[in-house]
């Protein structure tokens, strides 16, 4: 089972470049990132991610086009059918995940149009620091059936701005 957090589900502009996106986030989070913006989200806590509830924050938020997992949880086969219902049931909507691992299954590879990796360091900086060690890919599938998973971070830098939202 796969929890979030319903009072900090946002439609956003900054996490996705070109997007609108519903960010929803996940707690049971297992990773331990030095100056996390969220520990809380280490717990469980929250209301259970059910497909009813996927269908309700997607009716409520008219005019997205990105549905994001901000985390993972610590239940990987029920994040994937999670993301694999949004999939299913609403096509048109992209589909985000970001992981503060180093690297993540083949599946999400696979399933997800965009894949930020890379757990948050302080000395780092956010997405939007030349010198992060997170990246933020965009996953392509192409008409042979292959995919390519170009690297976009580079355009969260031009903005010059700290990006608070893209510490995780």
């Amino acid at each position: 089972m796969i929890k979030y957090v319903p009072e900090m589900t946002n439609v956003v502009l900054e996490e996705i470049p070109d997007r609108l996106t519903l960010a929803i986030d996940i707690s049971n989070c297992t990773g331990l990132c030095e100056g996390c913006h969220s520990p809380f989200l280490r717990r469980d806590v929250g209301v259970e991610l059910t497909p009813e509830a996927i269908d309700s924050l997607i009716a409520g938020n008219f005019g997205i086009n990105c549905f994001l997992f901000l985390g993972e949880g610590n239940d990987h086969a029920a994040l994937m059918s999670a993301a694999n219902y949004v999939r299913r049931a609403y096509p048109s909507l992209a589909l985000g995940l970001y992981s503060g691992r180093e690297s993540v299954e083949e599946d999400v590879w696979e399933l997800f149009d965009y894949v930020k990796i890379g757990p948050f360091r302080p000395s780092c900086g956010p997405l939007n620091k030349t010198t992060t060690n997170q990246r933020l890919y965009h996953v392509l599938r192409n008409p042979d059936g292959t995919r390519t998973a170009d690297d976009i971070t580079a355009r969260f830098w031009h903005r010059g701005i700290e990006a608070s939202s893209s510490q995780s």
